[in-house]
């Protein structure tokens, strides 16, 4: 779709949505690898905090870009963003508990990573239900009405990564 603040051809909803399928991927990755021990735990641990870095910063980009263009261009959707900023709180919260658990684990050799598994399982929950009701809710905004004032790269791509 041809963007009617630029002359780039982009499909914001699409973007978010395979962003979405991406942090999904790397959570599911870890989660196996974490269940069947398919990498060695020093690997599973940093494949972890990379994820929870990927994350907190698709989140970050959003709360701090996407969203605000999204309300200049549609404040009818504000109390669809609390509500997303406040699945971020949520997000955040079992993020860092699963941060310090993994950072546990990188300074106890054998360390039993079932306690970052059970958290991640949550986690893989809530993102599910969060993914799937921000991109129903933003698509027509995302592709209609939201301009790109630089947020797109810190939502849509990932820094540190698992693969």
């Amino acid at each position: 779709m041809a963007s009617p603040h630029g002359d780039r051809t982009v499909a914001f909803s699409l973007q978010l949505a395979r962003a979405h399928q991406e942090l999904r991927r790397r959570v599911r990755e870890i989660r196996a690898g974490i269940g069947n021990r398919t990498l060695p735990d020093d690997v599973l641990v940093h494949h972890c905090l990379a994820f929870c870095t990927a994350l907190t910063e698709h989140h970050r980009g959003e709360d701090d870009g996407m969203f605000a263009d999204v309300l200049r261009a549609r404040p009818d959707l504000a109390p669809t963003v609390a509500k997303l900023v406040e699945d971020h709180g949520w997000i955040t919260s079992i993020l860092s508990r699963v941060g310090r658990l993994a950072a546990q684990a990188a300074e106890s050799p054998g360390a039993d990573l079932e306690a970052i598994g059970r958290e991640l399982d949550g986690l893989t929950a809530i993102m599910d239900s969060h993914f799937n009701f921000e991109e129903r809710v933003l698509s027509e905004a995302l592709d209609r009405t939201t301009p790109d004032t630089g947020w797109s790269d810190p939502v849509f791509r990932f820094r540190g990564g698992t693969g």
